[in-house]
């Protein structure tokens, strides 16, 4: 049993990259879909997919790499806000990952964003995780 999900999401990913993997695939959540569509956007991974298995489905993710260099998108993700401990940010105080090159993803009453978006909207949430 595993006690949070989007922790296992980010490692997976994590260890995906670290192990050179081209797609990897996490049981999917609807906030996981949110996070998945965020780094799609944003140009972390290279393609995503839903596919249903009977259950709750799975995510497939295309990771990017550098053509040349084989280097990857994604060289830090981070998990902020954990079970034990709950990080949250007011419109005014949201993080600047990398001083604006990175994104932090936060969960909004007005669903998942960026802190750019969240910051353009005003309004605060949790911060889920950095990712640069």
């Amino acid at each position: 049993m595993n006690t949070d999900p989007i922790s296992d999401y980010l490692t997976r990913i994590r260890n995906a990259v670290m192990a050179n993997h081209r797609v990897v695939e996490i049981p999917a959540s609807r906030m996981k879909m949110d996070i998945t569509r965020i780094l799609f956007d944003k140009g972390y991974i290279l393609n995503y997919k839903m596919e249903e298995d009977g259950k709750q489905g799975v995510i497939k993710i295309a990771l990017k790499y550098h053509p040349e260099t084989k280097k990857n998108a994604i060289k830090h993700l981070e998990r902020v806000s954990r079970p034990g401990l709950r990080r949250y940010s007011s419109s005014s105080e949201l993080p600047r990952v990398l001083n604006g090159l990175g994104i932090a993803i936060i969960s909004t009453s007005q669903g998942v964003l960026t802190d750019k978006e969240a910051r353009a909207k005003n309004i605060g949430g949790e911060v889920i995780c950095y990712v640069y």
